[in-house]
């Protein structure tokens, strides 16, 4: 049995280009602030191809051998253990790493020779060179709001993605999302849209980002199992975005104006 596609609801055409984009076996690069839907356009568009997904959540510490693979002691034996890199090559699967910005420089060493005509990567420890099958598809993301100096990626790593940029959806959009993704009512749903709204532009505030639609599904999660509005606001966007009592108070009092 199938597993059911991840609901995902199209803003701008992006889902035809995502399609082009893996029919032409063109890598993709996804922009746009936390929490938006672009793990979950990812994941809705893997499952309408029917090709597997591998995630990889990148960090600070992710390196290229952790995506190639590495050598591992198992049973008193030394044996080779492929990376999510290269077990998506091998299986014909869209590899999606997440925050790509994030990780070590060397990773973007790795994922060159995959951006163009070679589409390819060398295990050098396993002595062994790999070419993506034609099912293969190479996805990144970034937070363009969270990149510095040290952290961006180069222009003549950029030139070889096509791009998507993702935003916050229009409210009535947002509105049917949380809807869908939570089944409350339509008036509670549009009432949290209204608050994120406010609360992104609420630039006197000084939050460090913007309440995801993540955030908002997830209150609206707990006002519909039974969470009083405000508690559930409170607790699911107030507390994540802040820890400062007094920004904490001023985003609780919008909270009250609309619940």
């Amino acid at each position: 049995m199938e597993s059911p596609i991840p609901y995902y609801l199209e803003i701008n055409q992006e889902v035809g280009v995502f399609e082009q984009a893996y029919k032409n076996r063109l890598p993709l690069m996804l922009k746009g602030p936390t929490g938006c839907g672009k793990s979950r356009f990812v994941e809705h568009m893997a499952a309408k191809l029917q090709r597997p997904l591998i995630t990889v959540a990148c960090n600070e510490d992710t390196s290229a051998t952790d995506l190639l693979g590495r050598y591992i002691i198992q049973g008193g034996e030394t044996i080779w253990q492929d990376g999510p890199l290269t077990r998506a090559m091998r299986q014909g699967a869209i590899v999606y790493l997440d925050e790509v910005v994030e990780a070590r420089p060397d990773i973007l060493v790795v994922i060159h020779p995959l951006t163009d005509f070679r589409r390819k990567v060398f295990l050098d420890r396993h002595n062994e060179a790999l070419t993506a099958p034609d099912e293969f598809m190479l996805v990144v993301s970034f937070n363009p709001g969270y990149q510095n100096v040290l952290k961006e990626l180069k222009p003549s790593t950029r030139q070889r993605f096509i791009g998507l940029r993702f935003d916050y959806s229009p409210a009535d959009l947002e509105t049917k999302i949380i809807v869908q993704e939570s089944q409350v009512d339509e008036k509670t749903a549009a009432k949290l849209v209204k608050l994120g709204g406010q609360l992104r532009s609420a630039s006197d505030l000084g939050l460090s980002d913007s309440p995801s639609t993540r955030l908002l599904v997830d209150a609206a999660i707990l006002i519909r199992s039974g969470l009083a509005p405000r508690q559930a606001c409170d607790v699911a966007i107030t507390q994540p975005l802040s820890d400062e009592i007094d920004v904490i108070h001023s985003m609780n009092d919008m909270v009250s104006l609309l619940f």
